[in-house]
């Protein structure tokens, strides 16, 4: 049977290994900032990010990436944020975004 070519193709899944993840610096932000964790990934924050309009900055995936444990790149992504304040007046839960763009900076700059 021919395959029909629809313009597009399936990528992979990409599947996450949480339990190889080392998860320890997300914990540590978490007790650190409880407010880390109160995030329901709306994208208020990216869709007012003034960073984000210029550059390729997403705060919502650089958090979602930092609570999985993937912390590469997550630095040098949050080094892009102006720290204007505009996603903290839009957070639905009233997440003090640019604390959280501080500690992260702070806790991996290992990484």
């Amino acid at each position: 049977m021919n395959a029909v070519n629809f313009g597009y193709m399936i990528s992979v899944a990409r599947g996450i290994d949480l339990d190889r993840n080392d998860l320890t610096s997300a914990r540590e932000l978490g007790d650190e900032m409880p407010e880390f964790r109160a995030c329901i990934a709306c994208g208020g924050c990216t869709a007012t990010c003034t960073a984000g309009n210029l550059t390729s900055f997403n705060f919502r995936m650089v958090q979602t990436l930092v609570r999985r444990g993937e912390y590469a790149g997550a630095y040098r992504e949050m080094n892009k944020c102006m720290l204007c304040g505009k996603c903290r007046l839009v957070c639905p839960r009233g997440i003090n975004t640019r604390g959280v763009v501080m500690l992260i900076k702070r806790k991996l700059g290992d990484y």
